[in-house]
C-alpha cells in the first residue's frame, strides 16, 4: 500500500484494521457457515515468550477465529437482526476500485447503525442465511466507518451497481442493510497487534516472569518512602476507613506517581465483597491530588461508570470553591450505550456534556471573552449604553415612521435630558423605558450568562489551564453581581459597582483556548485532564496526534479481559507503569468459540501473570456476605486467605426474610422429580425448579407487603433459558421493582458479575441420570453465583444429578449435609404445592396457579397428562 493511499484510508479510519476487514471480506458465505475454518490454523497461546513480535502474533490467529465465530453466530439470528431499508447508494470521493469500494449510503429505520458495525446487504428482509444470497445481489457485506443520522458511508466487499440504486424507487428494486455484529473491538485490538513504533516499555515486562519478586509489590523502595512521607498527614485522613490490606494497596499505587526508575505493573487481587471498587476510587483519588496523569479502564461501561462515580464522590467532597477541580476529571465513551442521561452525578464529567459547555464559553462572539466586556462597559458608563439604546430607537424609528414630528421631538428630549442629568422620559412614551429600567434589564441579562459562564470555566477547564486566584476572583465576582442585583438607585450602588468593575477588570487577563470545533475542544480537555476514565477498548481514542502522555493506568476488573485487549492502552505513548484490579478465580471474558476457547484466549493478562508467580496484594477483609454464606467459598476458592469485617460478624447481620428454618442464611433445596428440557434453542431449563423459584419469590413479596422491610431479591441462573422462563414468570413482581422496596432482579451468571443482593436465590437448572452438567460445573462461574449474597443464599438444585457430576457442586451438597443445611423441596408445604403442576410435562399444559391446579380432580387427567373433558383451561 502506498502512501498516498494509505492517507486516504486513514481520512476513512480503517488504514490499521484493513487486513482484518479484507479477511471477513474474503469469506464467502460457505467459509461463515464453516464452524471449523480456522481449526486447523489456531494454536494455543504460549504461557511465556521470547520477543515483543512474537507475543503479539500470537493473538492474531484466535483473534481472527473469533471474529469468525461471531459472525457465525449472528448468521443462526438472522431473522432477529435489526435491518434498514436503504434509500439511495453513490459512490464516495474516495472510491477507487478495485479495493477502495466507498460508498455514501441514505436509509430509513428504526435501526440507527455505529461505526464498526457490519452489515449484509440485501434484496428483501431476510429470514433465514439463505437470503442473503438474493437473484440480484448473492452474499455482500460492509463496514461502516461514519454515521450520521440517516447517512451512511461504508465500505463494501464487493462492487454495488449504483445506477441502480440512485433513486431506489421501483419494489422489485429494494435494498435493505442488517446487521450482522460490530467490529469495533476487534478492530482495536487488531490495531494495538500490529502497531508499529509503539511503546513497548511495559509490554516487555509480560514475556517472561520477572527475576525480582518485588516487581508486584514494592518495585522502588526510594520512591515508595517519599512518597509515604509526602502524604502521611493527609493520607491517614482520608483512608481513616480502609482497613489494612486496602490501605497498602492504596499506598502501593500512590508509590508509582513519582517513580521514574523503572516501569512496573502491580497485581491487586480483590476477591468478591473486599472492596475493590473503593480501594480503587481512593487509589484514583489520590492520583488527582497529587496531579498525576492517569487512565482508569475496565471491561464494561457499567464498571466504569461505577469507578468514576466512587472517585467523583470522593473528590466532590474535596472541593474548597465550587466545582474547581473536576475538570481535571473526564469521562468518555459512547453515550447511549452509557445510558449517560440516567447518571445525573456523572454529567458534569462526561466528555460530550463538556465540550457542548466549552463551546459556548470559548464562542468569540458570545462567550466568556464578549460577556466579561460587556459588563465591564455597562458598568463603567452606563449612560452612554442608555443614549445607545435611544439612538437605535431612534433610528427604528425613523425606519417606520418618518414623518412623525411629535415622535422625533420626544426622542430628541429624552437625549437632552439625559445629558443634561435628568432620567426622566415623556409620560406619552410607553415604548422606552427609563434609564434605571434599562440599565436592571441589562445588567440582568449580561449579568446571567456571565455568571453560568464563569461557573462552567471553573467546573469544566483543567485545573492545570486555571488558576486558584482567577477562581477566587470569579466567585467574589458572582457575590458582588448578585449583591448589586437591586442597588442601582441606592446610595451604596456606586461603591459595590466600583468593586465589581475593578474584579471583572482583572479577569480581563484571563483568556481561554481560541478553539471552535468540538472536536479540537475534547481532544484539549484529555491532554489537559489528570483522571481518564474510559472502557478498555475505547482508550484507543487516546493514541491521537499530539495527546499528553499518560503515566499510569490503572485497569478495574482486569481478570475479565482478553490479554489481547489490555494490549490496546498497555501501549499508550509515555505509559511508565500499569496497576492490574481483579480477581482470576471470578468470571473470565466471554468467547465464543470453542477453538478460541481451547487455544486459551480468554485468558486474561492477570490470570497469566498470577500463573508465571507475579506477586499480587491480596485485599482480605469481605464486607458483602453472612459469615454463613462465606464460609464455603472462602474455603474452596481462597484457602481460608479471607476475613470476615466487623459489619457482617455484627448480630444486625442476622436477617429472616421468610420463616422456617428451609429460609435460614444459607440452604440447598433439593428439587428431586424435575426435568431439564431443551427451549427452542440451544439453551436448557426445569420448569419444577422455575415453579420454586416463583413461589419463593411470591412468600418474600407477600411477606414484604405485611412488614414493609426492604428487600433485595437475585434470582440466578448459567442458563438463558432459565432466566428467561423465571423472568416471565415473576414478571409481577418484577414490576415492582424500583417502585417501592421490593426489589427483584433475574439475570444470568455474567449479569450478576459484580452484583449483589440482599436475598440470592440459584436455579442450577440440571436434572439427568448421569451426572452431566456442563458449563455448570466451572468453578469460576460457580464462585460468581455463590458469592452475590449479603444476608440469605438459597440453592436449588437435583442432588442425585449434582453429586454425580463430581464437580464444585457435588462439594457444595456435601458441605450444606455436614452444616445441616439440606432441605428437600418437598417438606415445605408452598413449596409442594407449587411444585405439582410443573412436574406434569410442561409441553401439555399451560403454567397454572397451584390451588387452581389442586382444585381440579385427578379423574379430569389421563396418565398422559392429557385433559379428559373438553374443557381447555389447562392448555
Amino acid at each position: 500500500m502506498d502512501r498516498q493511499e494509505s492517507s486516504k484510508l486513514n481520512n476513512y479510519g480503517v488504514a490499521a484494521a484493513r487486513p482484518l476487514i479484507n479477511i471477513v471480506f474474503s469469506w464467502s458465505l460457505e467459509d461463515v457457515l464453516n464452524a471449523h475454518l480456522y481449526r486447523n490454523q489456531v494454536t494455543k497461546i504460549p504461557d511465556t515468550f521470547s520477543t515483543v513480535t512474537s507475543y503479539m502474533k500470537s493473538f492474531i490467529p484466535s483473534l481472527v477465529e473469533e471474529t469468525h465465530a461471531d459472525l457465525l453466530s449472528s448468521m443462526m439470528n438472522l431473522s432477529q437482526a435489526p435491518t434498514l431499508e436503504i434509500l439511495t447508494v453513490k459512490t464516495s470521493k474516495n472510491h477507487g476500485p478495485p479495493k477502495d469500494l466507498f460508498y455514501d449510503v441514505t436509509c430509513v429505520g428504526t435501526y440507527v447503525p455505529q461505526v464498526g458495525d457490519l452489515i449484509a446487504l440485501t434484496d428483501i428482509k431476510p429470514k433465514c442465511v439463505d437470503h442473503l444470497n438474493g437473484p440480484r445481489i448473492s452474499y455482500l457485506i460492509a463496514y461502516v466507518h461514519r454515521s450520521r443520522d440517516s447517512n451512511l458511508s461504508i465500505l463494501s466487499s464487493k462492487h454495488i451497481d449504483t445506477g441502480r440504486y440512485t433513486h431506489i424507487k421501483s419494489k422489485t428494486d429494494t435494498l435493505f442493510a442488517v446487521y450482522l455484529l460490530n467490529m469495533t473491538t476487534a478492530v482495536r485490538v487488531w490495531k494495538a497487534l500490529n502497531s508499529k513504533g509503539a511503546n513497548t516499555s511495559l509490554t516487555k515486562n509480560l514475556l517472561q516472569p520477572q527475576a525480582n519478586s518485588s516487581q508486584g509489590r514494592n518495585s522502588c523502595s526510594i520512591c515508595f518512602d517519599n512518597e509515604k512521607c509526602y502524604l502521611s498527614a493527609t493520607f491517614h485522613a482520608m483512608c481513616s476507613d480502609l482497613n489494612d490490606s486496602q490501605k497498602a494497596a492504596v499506598l502501593n499505587c500512590i508509590s508509582l506517581s513519582k517513580c521514574n526508575h523503572r516501569n512496573t505493573i502491580k497485581l491487586i487481587w480483590g476477591p468478591p465483597g473486599t472492596g475493590k471498587t473503593k480501594t480503587v476510587g481512593m487509589s484514583l483519588f489520590a492520583m488527582v491530588k497529587l496531579k498525576c496523569r492517569t487512565l482508569t479502564c475496565a471491561p464494561t461501561n457499567i464498571a466504569v461508570l461505577e469507578v468514576t462515580a466512587r472517585v467523583l464522590r470522593l473528590v466532590n467532597q474535596s472541593l474548597d470553591y465550587g466545582k474547581y477541580g473536576l475538570g481535571d476529571i473526564i469521562l468518555f465513551g459512547n453515550e447511549q450505550r452509557m445510558k449517560i442521561d440516567d447518571h445525573d452525578d456523572l454529567v458534569d464529567v462526561f466528555l460530550d456534556y463538556r465540550t457542548k459547555i466549552l463551546a459556548e464559553c470559548f464562542a468569540p462572539l458570545s462567550g466568556w471573552k464578549h460577556r466579561l466586556a460587556s459588563m465591564i462597559d455597562l458598568l463603567e458608563d452606563p449612560k452612554e449604553k442608555y443614549a445607545a439604546y435611544l439612538r437605535e430607537k431612534r433610528r427604528r424609528h425613523n425606519e417606520g415612521e418618518e414623518g412623525d414630528n411629535t415622535r422625533m421631538t420626544m426622542l430628541k428630549g429624552v437625549i437632552m435630558s439625559l445629558i443634561n442629568g435628568r432620567n426622566s422620559t415623556s409620560d406619552d412614551d410607553n415604548d422606552l423605558m427609563t434609564f434605571e429600567e434599562f440599565v436592571k434589564e441589562k445588567f440582568d441579562s449580561i449579568g446571567e450568562c456571565l455568571k453560568i459562564c464563569m461557573v462552567n470555566l471553573y467546573t469544566h477547564l483543567p485545573t492545570s489551564c486555571m488558576s486558584i486566584k482567577v477562581v477566587k476572583d470569579m466567585i467574589t465576582a458572582l457575590d458582588l453581581l448578585n449583591s448589586c442585583k437591586c442597588l442601582f438607585d441606592e446610595v451604596g450602588f456606586s461603591n459595590e459597582r466600583m468593586k465589581l468593575v475593578c474584579i471583572l477588570r482583572s479577569l480581563r487577563s484571563f483568556s481561554v483556548p481560541i478553539l471552535t470545533d468540538e472536536k479540537e475542544i475534547g481532544n484539549f480537555c484529555l491532554e489537559n485532564a489528570c483522571l481518564i476514565c474510559c472502557t478498555v477498548s475505547s482508550s484507543s481514542k487516546l493514541y491521537t496526534k499530539g495527546m499528553k502522555p499518560v503515566e499510569i493506568l490503572m485497569v478495574d476488573e482486569a481478570a475479565q479481559l482478553k490479554e489481547c485487549e489490555s494490549l490496546i492502552p498497555l501501549q499508550l505513548p509515555g505509559l511508565r507503569h500499569a496497576i492490574l484490579i481483579g480477581d482470576q478465580r471470578q468470571l473470565p471474558a466471554m468467547v465464543k468459540s470453542k477453538i478460541s476457547e481451547k487455544a486459551v484466549f480468554g485468558r486474561s493478562l492477570f490470570e497469566r501473570l498470577v500463573q508465571l508467580g507475579h506477586e499480587k496484594l491480596l485485599l482480605n477483609v469481605q464486607y458483602r456476605m453472612h459469615p454463613w454464606i462465606s464460609l464455603f467459598p472462602n474455603r474452596e476458592f481462597y484457602n481460608h486467605r479471607l476475613q470476615d469485617g466487623s459489619n457482617v460478624n455484627k448480630k444486625s447481620y442476622d436477617k429472616c426474610f421468610l420463616s422456617g428454618k428451609m429460609y435460614g442464611c444459607y440452604s440447598f433445596i433439593n428439587i428431586a422429580n424435575g426435568k431439564e428440557e431443551f427451549d427452542r434453542g440451544s439453551s436448557q431449563k426445569n420448569m419444577a425448579e422455575v415453579a420454586v423459584v416463583y413461589e419463593i419469590v411470591a412468600s418474600l413479596y407477600r411477606e414484604f407487603t405485611c412488614t414493609k422491610k426492604k428487600v433485595s431479591v437475585g434470582v440466578i441462573s448459567p442458563y438463558k433459558a432459565q432466566v428467561d422462563a423465571i423472568q416471565a414468570r415473576v414478571r409481577k413482581y418484577s414490576a415492582n421493582s424500583g417502585t417501592s422496596d421490593f426489589a427483584l432482579s433475574v439475570r444470568s451468571v455474567d449479569g450478576f458479575q459484580g452484583g449483589e443482593e440482599d436475598v440470592i436465590i440459584i436455579s442450577t437448572v440440571r436434572c439427568n441420570e448421569n451426572g452431566s452438567v456442563g458449563f455448570l460445573s466451572n468453578r469460576q462461574r460457580a464462585n460468581v453465583m455463590l458469592t452475590r449474597a449479603r444476608y440469605c443464599l438459597w440453592i436449588l438444585g437435583n442432588e442425585p444429578t449434582l453429586v454425580k457430576s463430581e464437580s464444585i457442586w457435588k462439594k457444595v451438597i456435601v458441605d450444606a449435609k455436614k452444616r445441616k443445611c439440606f432441605y428437600n423441596a418437598e417438606e415445605d408445604k408452598d413449596l409442594s404445592q407449587a411444585l405439582a403442576p410443573a412436574l406434569v410435562d410442561s409441553s401439555s399444559f399451560r403454567e397454572v396457579d397451584p390451588a387452581e391446579f389442586l382444585s381440579k380432580p385427578l379423574s379430569s387427567l389421563s396418565l398422559t397428562g392429557e385433559p379428559q373433558t373438553s374443557s381447555s383451561s389447562y392448555r
